[in-house]
């Protein structure tokens, strides 16, 4: 039987940022990470925009907004020490409308109380940085950027080789038992020991947390979100970054158009309910996956708050006009010829029994294991940061 002093159950950005935390701050301690995949950030790692989050949209107080100013700054100063590719390029917020004026503000508040710098501009200056975008007015965010989180992650790894830790791939944890002296993790590749357990699992974190949470009552609803990119011809139509105005009650902020680092430019994504925790596509059904689903009380109180936003997002996953249409909000000129299909990716997110889309981190903890729940939108940009914060609360619990 294999043992450690510390098991961070998968490999994405978060859990390999608490590693590596773990372990420059405990060169001594033993640890090992656990990824079910052959590859690291296979899932939403692998899927991410890349983009480097300001804090903007986050609610004063939040995690959210407590950790993306630091742990953006954090992640741009590790890019810069090992060579990782990144821009701070810059973001516009376009009000398209007069009823995104009042939301606009909501936004300028915010910025304010997080200590993001945002400057409220007009037609003009929109246009000398987005010459094709269309807006009454706008938000600059200056501090917005991008990179590439998947070799933000394989760096990571090597730095956790490096400094002693090891990394099962292809070994997917079957069950966690904890004891009075220690936590038993069974896996496909054979039983681990360990001391203290951390959770990172993001689309089955729930699953991970009920082995010794049984009374846990978040779950995670598979969000998959579709995108185009467009045609290498028409990348100049976007300098930067261009967002609408978001909802400030909705975790989603609707389509938009991203400068990769590559030099790409993304144009999405929606939001629709997956037909399997995995479901990358209309054709990817897991039956065990979608019967969960519909049995949650959460689901269908979720589904009868907010039905009118999902048929949009549904219609717009179904109808490539509807999305073009939705983008030429913000640049008129786009056309359905501009754009060609790129891979989706899939959010997990996490629902109340209530039908509340948790819109923060979530933790759960146990004498022995801390168990991420949730893990939204800047978790990749907070990641440094919100491993910290793990970190810190593994150093509160008896090894």
């Amino acid at each position: 039987m294999t043992s450690a002093d510390v098991v961070v159950v998968g490999g994405g950005i978060v859990g390999l940022a608490t590693a590596w935390k773990l372990v420059s701050r405990h060169p001594d301690t033993k640890v090992i990470v656990v990824e079910k995949e052959h590859v690291l950030a296979k899932h939403q790692t692998g899927h991410n925009s890349g983009v480097l989050h300001s804090g903007i949209y986050y609610k004063p107080g939040s995690v959210k907004a407590l950790t993306s100013t630091a742990g953006r700054a954090e992640m741009v100063a590790f890019c810069q020490t090992h060579g990782i590719e990144y821009d701070i390029c810059g973001k516009v917020i376009v009000a398209t409308k007069d009823l995104d004026l009042p939301r606009l503000q909501i936004l300028e508040e915010r910025a304010a109380a997080n200590g993001v710098k945002a400057r409220r501009i007009d037609k003009a200056e929109l246009f000398e940085l987005e010459p094709h975008a269309a807006g009454i007015t706008a938000l600059h965010v200056p501090e917005a950027g991008i990179t590439n989180y998947t070799k933000v992650c394989h760096t990571l790894h090597r730095l956790l080789l490096d400094a002693g830790a090891q990394a099962l791939t292809g070994t997917r944890v079957t069950g966690i038992e904890e004891r009075t002296d220690k936590v038993r993790i069974s896996t496909t590749a054979g039983n681990i020991e360990a001391g203290l357990v951390v959770t990172c699992g993001g689309l089955h974190s729930d699953r991970l947390a009920r082995q010794t949470a049984p009374e846990t009552t978040e779950r995670i609803m598979p969000f998959r979100g579709e995108y185009y990119e467009l045609a290498e011809h028409r990348r100049s139509l976007v300098n930067t970054l261009i967002y609408p105005v978001p909802d400030p009650d909705f975790p989603f902020l609707g389509v938009h158009l991203t400068r990769m680092i590559d030099g790409s430019i993304h144009a999405g994504p929606n939001a629709v309910l997956a037909l399997a925790r995995e479901g990358y596509t209309w054709g990817d059904i897991n039956l065990a996956d979608l019967t969960e689903v519909l049995k949650n009380p959460g689901w269908w109180r979720l589904a009868k708050n907010y039905w009118r936003t999902g048929i949009g997002e549904y219609y717009r996953s179904l109808s490539k006009a509807a999305f073009v249409k939705a983008l030429q909000r913000l640049v008129p000129e786009l056309t359905a010829d501009d754009l060609v299909p790129s891979p989706a990716g899939v959010r997990a997110q996490a629902v109340s029994t209530q039908g509340k889309l948790l819109d923060d981190f979530v933790w759960s903890e146990t004498a022995r294991v801390v168990n991420v729940l949730n893990a939204p939108s800047p978790a990749a940009t907070a990641s440094l940061a919100i491993g910290a914060q793990i970190v810190d609360r593994l150093e509160s619990h008896q090894a």
